[in-house]
């Protein structure tokens, strides 16, 4: 006792099928843009990390260089 399927009218089908296509439509140009957006921030990070780069390697040299001086007072007798 299964019924026949139901007549889907024409303006419905071309309703569904419009939205659909528009939301493809609009998911291709949100990606679009979100996507050169990336490529900035991208660029912008880029050069940021030169700098930070720097500014890791200038502490790690003087917390070299602190360390090799307090190792040398500890190495040194002490004056009594």
């Amino acid at each position: 006792m299964s019924q026949a399927p139901v007549r889907v009218s024409p303006l419905i089908k071309f309703g569904r099928w419009s939205l659909l296509l528009v939301g493809v439509g609009y998911g291709a140009f949100h990606q679009s843009r979100l996507s050169t957006r990336e490529v900035k921030i991208r660029e912008i990070e880029a050069q940021q990390k030169i700098v930070r780069d720097a500014k890791l390697a200038e502490e790690k040299k003087r917390n070299a260089a602190a360390e090799i001086k307090a190792l040398e007072d500890l190495s040194k007798p002490s004056k009594k």
